[in-house]
């Protein structure tokens, strides 16, 4: 690795100038338009490949909580419910089983980014010890099963079911919800999960339709084509085929290795390059673990990280990861400068200049591990390491080496069409056998695209009316207009993008604790009046503004794909830290007064 050398005004401002040429060139005036709905022709890329949909009665019942996706939103939400003494709970999902995104992720190379023992919720209440530092997706897998089975989650829950409409009965103080299923239940709550990971998007390349040879989504992947399995077996199916995966994100990060040991040939269609760190991936010790793992242990660790990445001060770093490095470059920066000095500007020029002696050490990085200096050009990632979902990982650049595989790169362009026999980029055809889509999960489109569905609240209001003007809520959690309907998931909360799952934790306690009290007291209805829900919008938009995915980033799903929003309130936290924002929720929860919340 490079060594930490002090980057002078000069060469600061030559930097910023290639971040903005490489974020203008990347520009597009559809933003997130120009990706494809899997409808029609293209439904087929959003088949279930891993489990058959089974026949089974339509529900008419109530319950006291349905939730709607089986992710980790859904599981640590009925989870904590459960310990409520809540029993009477249903989840609904439209995978075959529970784990969310990590049901639909099952390409070879497929494990968190983030450190096992602070990703993985509720690893202390199951007694699970993680195998490895960042463990590969079917542990993951494999944990939210055993989370559904240690609550008796699967008692109630639907799978490959779909909501249709979920809609408020005022009379009845509850909410109707149908599915595609010819389900049409009630539910007294409902909590909705949905997430950003779980609807698969295809990039709008002229002629996606024409390919006469075999494609899919990485979400969906096809071992019977490729042979292999998802704990990494050599892919033996592609030993004489040409393969094309078409984006460079984390997903492709983690696969291309795979391909570059199996494929004959393979060709990486590259429009932005990924930051590439290492990762130093390492098995964990079961007697360390013994140590580590007393009362309370998985707290103190999603504690510990998320101080050593916020505004909040650790006297030492569990995780020790590429998460925490940057944060750590950034208070050796500030930690000298006088009270009067720690200004918003102040702190944002030494989050800068972290940020570019980081980034100028993953590209040098990057000419230390290519051994062709022009393909390790194009691999460099010109732009703050929070612009984009960092990558970790020792096998990727290191497969440009292999003579079988090739950087396409298409200078920000993307591939310019797709032919009967491949992928034409700047005039030049592919032939290939195999096209693999790696181009993620839709982030930034609407509501009702994401979800299927719109919840329709009191007096007829949909939530998409309801945030015509950007999203509004208190703590990320309640809306107005919505009674007994609870969000779990990171905006307008911690807004903790490094470690999603502790987002979701915590709000799932939150909501346990109001609906035990709402059963406690009496209380038919749950709701933020508008008051308080103005006044948490008006906090929000009191903070520095956002260091992940500014709209001086270039585009990608953290920043609207560089278009300018008037959702602008989505994307923004609580505006002292994630930390801080955990510490409020707790008080304001155990004050058992729950300001700002209405219970009738």
């Amino acid at each position: 690795m490079a060594s930490t050398a002090t980057i002078d005004q000069d060469q600061k401002a030559a930097i910023l100038a290639r971040y903005a040429e490489e974020r203008d060139k990347r520009l597009r005036e559809d933003g997130n338009e120009q990706y494809l709905e899997l409808k029609g022709q293209l439904a087929h890329y959003a088949e279930d490949p891993y489990s058959e949909r089974t026949a089974r009665e339509p529900l008419t019942d109530h319950v006291t909580y349905a939730f709607v996706g089986g992710g980790f939103s859904g599981l640590v939400s009925g989870a904590r419910l459960k310990e409520a003494g809540i029993e009477d709970i249903r989840i609904l999902e439209k995978g075959g089983d529970f784990g969310g995104t990590w049901y639909w992720n099952r390409y070879p190379g497929a494990q968190c980014d983030t450190a096992a023992m602070v990703y993985m919720p509720l690893l202390e209440e199951t007694g699970h010890m993680p195998s490895e530092k960042y463990v590969h997706a079917p542990e993951i897998l494999d944990h939210c099963r055993r989370i559904g089975e240690h609550y008796d989650l699967y008692d109630k829950a639907v799978f490959h079911t779909k909501v249709e409409s979920m809609v408020w009965e005022a009379e009845q103080s509850r909410w109707r919800i149908t599915t595609d299923r010819g389900d049409n239940f009630t539910a007294d709550f409902v909590g909705l999960g949905t997430g950003p990971l779980h609807v698969p998007k295809l990039p709008g390349i002229p002629g996606i339709d024409s390919f006469k040879g075999h494609s899919f989504h990485t979400s969906r992947w096809d071992y019977d084509y490729t042979g292999g399995d998802p704990d990494g077996t050599l892919l033996e199916g592609l030993a004489d085929k040409r393969v094309a995966i078409i984006g460079t994100g984390a997903t492709a990060v983690q696969i291309v290795p795979h391909l570059s040991r199996a494929a004959k040939e393979v060709f990486v269609i590259q429009r932005t390059p990924s930051s590439i760190d290492i990762r130093n991936n390492e098995p964990i010790d079961p007697d360390w673990f013994e140590e580590i793992a007393t009362e309370g242990w998985q707290k103190r660790w999603l504690d510990n990280f998320t101080a050593n990445q916020g505004l909040g001060y650790a006297n030492e770093d569990l995780v020790q990861d590429g998460w925490t490095d940057l944060t750590r470059r950034f208070r050796e920066r500030i930690k000298d400068l006088p009270p009067d000095q720690l200004t918003v500007e102040n702190m944002l020029a030494a989050w800068e200049d972290a940020d570019l002696q980081k980034m100028t050490e993953i590209r040098a990085r990057t000419d230390e591990v290519v051994g062709d200096g022009e393909t390790a050009a194009k691999l460099k990632a010109w732009y703050r390491q929070l612009c984009k979902r960092p990558c970790f990982h020792d096998e990727y650049l290191q497969s440009f080496n292999n003579p079988n595989t090739h950087l396409i790169d298409t200078d920000g362009q993307g591939a310019a069409r797709i032919t009967e026999k491949g992928v034409v980029v700047a005039g030049e055809e592919y032939e290939v056998d195999c096209i693999i889509y790696a181009t993620g999960f839709e982030v930034g489109t609407t509501l009702e695209r994401q979800m299927g569905f719109h919840p329709v609240g009191r007096d007829g209001l949909t939530l998409t009316e309801a945030w015509e003007e950007g999203m509004r809520s208190k703590h990320g959690i309640h809306v107005h207009g919505f009674p007994n309907l609870f969000l779990v998931q990171s905006a307008q909360g911690a807004h903790l993008i490094s470690n999603y799952p502790h987002n979701l934790v915590e709000c799932a306690r939150a909501i346990a604790i109001m609906i035990a009290h709402a059963l406690k007291s009496g209380a038919k209805e749950v709701e933020v009046t508008k008051e308080a829900q103005d006044q948490w919008v008006a906090l929000l938009m009191t903070g520095p503004g956002m260091v992940i995915g500014s709209t001086e980033c270039t585009p990608g799903y953290y920043n609207n794909e560089g278009q300018p929003t008037d959702e602008s309130r989505y994307f923004v936290g609580y505006p002292h830290g994630a930390q801080a924002y955990f510490a409020y929720l707790d008080g304001w929860l155990n004050s058992g007064e729950f300001e700002g919340v209405e219970f009738r």
